[in-house]
């Protein structure tokens, strides 16, 4: 029976393998037939192709040709937009062409561009241009930088109305003969220059002319129509009485907003209605916070001193204000210095701008100051202070200002001066507005002719004629120790600043025998002993104590959540 069922059990297996093999003896089969139609049907295309294009290649000799001569076609049309690319280069340093003008706004709600050039102007050949940018040290860039600088006010082609308040004056400074052509073309501007330049007048009448060809201020056209923010009250106070006085010729109102005053007569002024805005950041953001002031109608925005504006933290408050205006604004940017901060600025908010910078855009005295330092003891600075004044201001009419770190040293100085004999007044941060102000007018006219004042009005104080800048104490940047000794030398005048250096001031060596040598000025040998190692810039934050720090970042505030751990 075993023997039986191994039998059955054999045959069954035979069984199964004979089937199996010829099922995979019909697979390969099949796939041997499909392969040779697949290679028959692929000849029989390429023979068909082949026909094909030999046929066309009969009847079309000339089509054959057109296609062959492409390629050379395409490369002499690349050559082409090469030489153009070229050619665009090229103009941007030729000035036959004119001025390219700025469209007016997309929403067609106000205009840009105001400029013709004068005859003698447009006469200007470009080695008569390229001399005049040598002669005062300028430098344009930008696309499309053909405007040719305005060298006499005969020569302006503004009505006569807006060039009323440069009467007086021989002939327009360089940053006014290469700005007023630029920004009355409605060119974005981006302006570096030393302070005392005439920058003011500079984007004044173009922008007075920019607002003037707007509808009258009313309910229906609300203003204000141009807005000027400066750093400091001083600053913004001098910016609108120039602005002011051109305005009131034209019938355009303006109004100076800043703080330590009360906020009520501001209020009105904006609710009756003005063209202008002259105003400092912080009071400015408060009326708009307070919905006091609307700009969404300005189309002519000036950031006068934009690196100080910076320095001083009003960053965040800049960017604020700026996006509340015109979306199609044009800007102007003035500045002493060119630092990543307002280069980022500018990026952000300027369209296509052109850069005008006079000198360098590095940090730089001025040229018309003559700067003596004298390295002295602390204490003997009194007597010092005492004796020079019988030098310099022996007349006691001519305008010194003296210069103090501190409020209280301030106050100090004031006493002991008055007590030897001079005429003189303080002015710092804890004197209230109306001393501050009523201090700058008695300087200005001459009344008291000796003026001592903190930093607060080292920057964007324009008194004309101020002959001599005495430090009795050195400031604790050098930007500060630039922004001091600018108050003299103004407008083209030669002027003199006359600086104590002490040993706490060790740390400012460096900085200020680098500038000296910079201004070809004599560096006395006292202040090469403290050493002429500049100390790296540091954050006004994160300071000196960690290394590979971008110091141009902000600092950032680190908050803990409250936990039980």
């Amino acid at each position: 029976m075993t023997d039986i069922r191994d039998a059955k059990h054999k045959r069954k297996t035979e069984k199964k393998m004979k089937k199996a093999l010829r099922k995979t003896t019909e697979v390969a089969a099949t796939k041997n037939t499909e392969t040779k139609q697949q290679d028959s049907s692929k000849m029989d295309k390429k023979r068909s192709k082949k026909h094909k294009r030999t046929r066309e290649e009969t009847e079309t000799p000339v089509e054959s040709s057109v296609e062959l001569k492409k390629p050379m076609k395409e490369k002499k049309n690349k050559n082409k937009k090469k030489h153009k690319k070229n050619e665009d280069e090229t103009r941007d340093t030729d000035f036959s062409e004119g001025p390219y003008q700025q469209p007016a706004a997309k929403d067609g709600s106000f205009k840009k561009s105001f400029y013709m050039e004068g005859k003698d102007t447009a006469k200007m050949t470009n080695d008569e241009v390229s001399s005049f940018h040598q002669a005062n040290q300028m430098i344009l860039s930008g696309n499309n930088c053909l405007y040719r600088p305005v060298l006499s006010f005969d020569d302006v082609t503004f009505e006569s109305k807006f060039m009323k308040t440069t009467k007086g004056f021989d002939t327009p400074t360089p940053i006014q003969s290469q700005c007023w052509p630029i920004v009355a073309s409605g060119r974005d501007i981006i302006g570096i220059a030393e302070t005392g330049s005439g920058k003011t007048l500079a984007f004044a009448i173009p922008g007075l002319i920019h607002i003037a060809a707007q509808p009258e201020v009313s309910p229906k056209f609300p203003g204000p129509r141009m807005l000027v923010v400066a750093p400091t009250r001083e600053l913004a106070m001098q910016s609108s009485a120039v602005i002011s006085e051109a305005g009131k010729k034209c019938g355009l109102k303006s109004i100076c907003i800043y703080g330590g005053v009360p906020k009520q007569m501001q209020k009105k002024a904006l609710r009756d209605g003005v063209h202008v805005v002259v105003a400092t950041p912080g009071r400015l953001k408060d009326l708009i916070e307070e919905r006091s002031c609307n700009l969404s109608k300005v189309s002519f925005v000036v950031l006068d001193e934009a690196d100080r504006m910076l320095d001083e933290g009003f960053e965040k408050d800049i960017r604020a204000i700026i996006s509340g205006t015109h979306p199609e604004r044009q800007i102007a940017m003035f500045s002493a210095t060119w630092p990543q901060s307002i280069q980022k600025l500018a990026h952000e908010f300027l369209t296509d701008p052109v850069k005008v910078t006079i000198g360098s855009d590095e940090l730089a005295a001025s040229h018309n100051v003559t700067q003596i330092v004298e390295v002295i003891d602390d204490r003997a600075r009194d007597a010092r202070a005492h004796a020079l004044l019988q030098k310099y201001h022996s007349s006691r009419k001519n305008r010194i200002l003296l210069f103090v770190l501190y409020k209280k040293e301030a106050d100090r100085v004031e006493r002991m001066l008055q007590q030897r004999g001079w005429h003189c007044v303080a002015i710092h941060g804890d004197r209230n507005q109306h001393q501050r102000s009523e201090a700058v007018e008695q300087f200005k006219s001459g009344k008291v002719p000796l003026l001592i004042a903190t930093d607060v009005a080292a920057r964007g104080l324009d008194i004309p004629g101020v002959e001599y800048v005495l430090n009795y104490s050195f400031p604790l940047t050098i930007e500060d120790y630039v922004h001091r000794i600018g108050r003299t030398g103004r407008g083209g005048n030669k002027g003199i600043s006359h600086t104590f250096f002490t040993a706490n001031d060790k740390p400012r060596a460096g900085e200020l025998v680098n500038l000296l040598r910079e201004s070809n000025q004599e560096v006395p040998d006292d202040l090469t002993k403290f050493g002429t190692h500049v100390k790296k810039k540091e954050h006004k934050m994160y300071g000196a104590f960690a290394k590979n720090i971008d110091v141009t970042k902000k600092a950032t505030k680190i908050t803990f959540d409250d936990d039980d751990e």
